[in-house]
Parts: structure tokens; C-alpha cells; sequence
């Protein structure tokens, strides 16, 4: 494969980026804070859906589940497919997918129909995702810069996340359900405004060809794992859903081996050879593994254990989104001078800070514990994915930029699932232990087995139970979540801690953009 520039260019021949540049970032910042926004907006519209439209509850579980399927099982193939046809190309046609999506699911008739659609939309922002970060990649050339394009870009993913909610909840209260949709149209409409004009147009010039049966098994294998983890973590152990799990493994093992014979592989394992990409990947997987199971535990346990309403819960989430504008402004500002490696350890080291503060949760009157703790893990998290990301991106020449960034989102979204299922595990097996325990005498049980299931459950019941019995079962049910997510905590400080070992293991070596010197320390 041809190279178009060296992936570590000198400073002096690095052209840095301007005027339009920056604002570029600006136009692809926004549809990316979009595109997260859409994995968590719809959550508080499932009761006018379920109204509206009446699904089943299969057909519930899939409007809900298929865009992030999609999106995760189309990334590696949509972000090689941008390397070949041209990445603004690539963005173009997803910008109009997407909006056009949007619209269509805004208007929908029936549960099929909205399924369809969301499915549309999880394989347009597949094409988005890698697209904006691979031209990021090839609009700043200079590493300083490089490093605050993608905290903007991260901060803006990251936010878009924590803020679905509630955008949701305020749209909701003065629209119909398919306003959520609607919000992502008018950044869309801007992006294919302004996006030939303000973005470059890169591609692999030697692209060779794109083999279609490892694009289908990238497709299955990401999208069978990811089913099968979320299953299990919802319901337990069930034969199909670890069935479903096994067979995404196997073809994900069956993708590699092709993967090593072709000519133009899909995705080049050498890129794992280099320990800036591999080393970076892993350490960011082990980081969002802890995040992403504790950010479901955390918005159940404002709700249910709180008794915040999801407006309300979502309000109190805006401290953590600017504690991540905050945090990406202070890396782009210490990164060149401190290795990367000192940058994120020490970050990890802080959100390990912000999970013990979980350890001290009490179940009650908790409010500004909580907050605290997610503004400080934020904070401490934000290095090592601005970081890792630009050391990822930055590894590797940018003709592979997309097939790179394509693999590090698809990792994250792999950890997430991941971190899901084995923390929500620990935490629902907790749950039920202490339940076993703390049950009032004289439940039925039945009754009694629903309670230890889930909190959502207990509460049901303690609603529906007379005088003190309730009141009994709502303290004892608060109580076992609680001290699950105590236990949930100390997990995360674990991953954590593993994340930062890792870091100053294989990317201590690393200098920071100004060190003249790249020896290892």
C-alpha cells in the first residue's frame, strides 16, 4: 500500500491547520454530539410510543436496541469504505441518510415502521462516526492541535451521551414523541450545507478491493456479540442468547484468518504490531468497560433509589457534561508538555477517586455525593480518551485512518456491552443476596421472588402493599441496590487500575509533542 505521508512527520514540515479548519471541526463536532445523543434520547419516549404505536414487547426491545446494533456492526466496514470512496464522500451520503431517517421516523405509523427506520439510522451513523474522525485525522497534521481537535470531538460524543436524556425529557413535555428525531435534522442539513466547502476530501490513493464476505462477517460477528452480551446481562444465562454469543465469536475468529490471507484485508493486523494503536485500544476498552457499566447502575440508582423523576435525573447529568467541557479544555492545554502516558494514568487515578466516592453511598440523601462523584470520574476519564483516541488516530498513516477509527469505536462499543453484562451481573447477583436477606416476614413467594429480581420490581410491589409492609420492602430493596453498587464501585476502581497499568506499561515511552527526545523513561 502506497503511503501519502509518514505517520510521524517532522515538526517543521508539518503545515499547521486554520481558519477554516477549526470552523470544519465545528461543522463535524456537531452531527457527532447528534449521533451519541441518538443511543440515549428515545429512553424517555418509550411510554408515548408504547401508546402510540402499540409494539410488543419484542418489537420494543428492537426499536430500542437496533440502532446501536447497527451502528456498531457497520463501523469497521463504513470507516474502510470511507478509506476507499472518499471520507467526505462517505459523510455526505450518511448526513443525508441520517436526516432523512430522522424524519421518516418521526412520522411513523407502526412499530415495524420505526424499527426499519431506526435500523436506517444506526448503518447512517456508522458512515458518520469514523467519517468525522478520519478527517480529523487529515485536516490537522500538527500533534498539539491534532490532540484539541479530538478532545473537542470526543467532549462532543461524550456530551451528546450524558445530555440525550434530557433533551429528550424537554421535548417531551412540549411535543409529540417523534420530536426526539427531529433534533438531528437541522445539524445535517448544515453539515450538507457547509461540508463541501469547509472539509477536505481524502481517500486511500491505493485502496485496493473491498472484499464483501469480510465486510458480512465483520457485520455478524460484531453484531451477534453484542446481542448475546446484552442478552445475558439482561435476562441471565439462556441457551440462545449464549448461543448467539458463541457463534459471533466464531465468526469473529473466522474474520481474522481471512483477514491474514487476502491481499487488501478489511482491516490490516498489522496495525496491532504498533503499540501506540494496540496498547492505547486495550487500555481505552478496559476504561470504558468500568464507565459503561456503571453509567446504567448510576442513572437507575437517581431514579429508583432517589425517586427523581428521568427529567430530573437527566438535569442533574449536566454538571457531569461540563465537567467534560472543562476536562478536554485542560488536556488539549497539558498535553503538550506532559507525556501522554502521566496525563491519562493520572486521570485514572482521579476517576478511580470518583467511584470510591460511590463506596459511601447510603441510600438516601445522596444527591450531591452522587453528582460529585460522576463530575470527578469524568474528569479523571477525559485524558485517557482524548489521549488514547489521538495516540490511536495518530499511529497510523492517514490513508488508514478511517479502517483505525472505525476499530477504535467499535471497541468502545464492544467494552460498553461488555461492561454492562459483567458489571450489571455482579451488581443484580449482589442485589439478590441482599434481598435474601432483608425481605420482610409474611411476602408470598411469588411475590418475594419478583422483589429479589430486580429493584424496578420491588418497588412495584411495595407500592401495591399495604401500611408499613411497603415501607419495609421500598427500605429493604434501596438498601440491597445500594450496597450493589458499593460493590459495583469497587469493581470500577479494579478496571480502573488496570487501565492505568497498562497506560504506564506500553505508553510510558511515548513523549509528549514538545519533548525533542523519544526515550523511554
Amino acid at each position: 500500500m502506497t503511503s501519502t505521508q509518514s505517520t510521524q512527520p517532522a515538526e517543521d514540515a508539518v503545515p499547521p491547520a486554520g481558519l477554516r479548519e477549526w470552523i470544519g471541526l465545528a461543522v463535524l463536532a456537531l452531527p457527532t454530539l447528534l449521533i451519541s445523543m441518538d443511543l440515549s434520547v428515545l429512553y424517555l419516549a418509550i411510554p408515548q410510543i408504547s401508546e402510540a404505536l402499540q409494539p410488543s414487547s419484542s418489537q420494543l426491545l428492537w426499536i430500542l436496541d437496533i440502532y446501536g446494533f447497527l451502528v456498531a456492526g457497520f463501523l469497521i466496514t463504513m470507516g474502510t469504505v470511507g478509506d476507499r470512496i472518499g471520507r467526505r464522500k462517505l459523510l455526505m451520503i450518511g448526513a443525508l441518510a441520517f436526516g432523512v431517517a430522522s424524519v421518516v421516523a418521526a412520522y411513523s405509523t407502526s412499530a415495524s415502521m420505526l424499527i426499519g427506520t431506526r435500523a436506517l439510522l444506526g448503518v447512517a451513523g456508522a458512515t458518520l462516526m469514523p467519517s468525522t474522525l478520519a478527517l480529523i485525522r487529515n485536516m490537522f497534521h500538527d500533534d498539539r492541535q491534532r490532540t484539541a481537535a479530538i478532545s473537542v470531538w470526543m467532549t462532543s460524543f461524550m456530551v451528546g451521551m450524558v445530555i440525550g436524556p434530557l433533551v429528550g425529557g424537554a421535548m417531551l413535555e412540549h411535543f409529540w414523541w417523534g420530536s426526539v428525531f427531529l433534533v438531528a435534522v437541522p445539524a445535517m442539513v448544515l453539515l450538507l450545507a457547509s461540508g463541501p466547502f469547509l472539509l477536505p476530501e481524502y481517500k486511500d490513493p491505493n485502496p485496493g478491493k473491498l472484499d464483501l464476505l469480510s465486510a458480512l462477517l465483520s457485520l455478524l460477528s460484531v453484531m451477534a456479540v453484542i446481542y448475546g452480551v446484552k442478552e445475558l446481562a439482561k435476562d441471565g444465562w439462556a441457551l440462545d442468547a449464549a448461543a448467539v454469543l458463541v457463534a459471533g465469536l466464531v465468526l469473529g475468529a473466522i474474520f481474522v484468518l481471512r483477514q491474514q490471507r487476502l491481499t487488501d484485508p478489511l482491516i490490516d493486523l498489522r496495525l496491532f504490531g504498533n503499540v501506540r494503536f494496540s496498547g492505547s485500544l486495550v487500555a481505552l476498552m478496559v476504561a470504558m468497560l468500568a464507565m459503561g457499566g456503571l453509567f446504567l447502575l448510576l442513572s437507575q440508582y437517581l431514579q429508583l433509589v432517589l425517586g427523581l423523576s428521568a427529567f430530573e435525573a437527566g438535569l442533574w447529568t449536566v454538571p457531569q457534561a461540563l465537567a467534560m467541557v472543562v476536562a478536554a479544555g485542560v488536556v488539549s492545554a497539558l498535553a503538550p508538555r506532559i507525556r501522554p502516558a502521566y496525563l491519562m494514568t493520572g486521570g485514572l487515578v482521579l476517576a478511580m477517586a470518583g467511584y470510591a466516592l460511590f463506596t459511601q453511598l447510603a441510600g438516601a440523601d445522596d444527591l450531591a455525593l452522587i453528582v460529585t462523584g460522576m463530575v470527578v470520574f469524568s474528569l479523571g476519564l477525559s485524558p485517557m480518551f482524548v489521549l488514547g483516541l489521538d495516540l490511536i488516530v495518530g499511529a497510523v498513516d492517514p490513508a488508514r485512518a478511517g479502517a483505525a477509527s472505525a476499530i477504535s469505536e467499535t471497541g468502545q462499543e464492544l467494552s460498553s456491552a461488555l461492561g454492562v453484562a459483567v458489571i450489571g451481573s455482579i451488581g443484580t447477583a449482589v442485589y439478590r443476596g441482599q434481598m435474601a436477606e432483608r425481605l420482610p416476614a409474611g411476602l408470598p413467594a411469588e411475590i418475594a421472588d419478583t422483589a429479589e429480581d430486580t429493584l424496578a420490581g420491588a418497588l412495584h410491589i411495595a407500592a401495591a402493599l399495604p401500611g408499613e409492609l411497603g415501607t419495609e420492602l421500598t427500605t429493604a430493596a434501596r438498601q440491597a441496590y445500594t450496597h450493589a453498587l458499593q460493590v459495583n464501585s469497587l469493581v470500577g476502581i479494579g478496571l480502573t487500575a488496570v487501565a492505568a497499568g497498562l497506560v504506564m506499561v506500553l505508553l510510558r515511552h511515548i513523549p509528549a509533542p514538545n519533548d525533542s527526545a523519544d526515550k523511554p523513561s
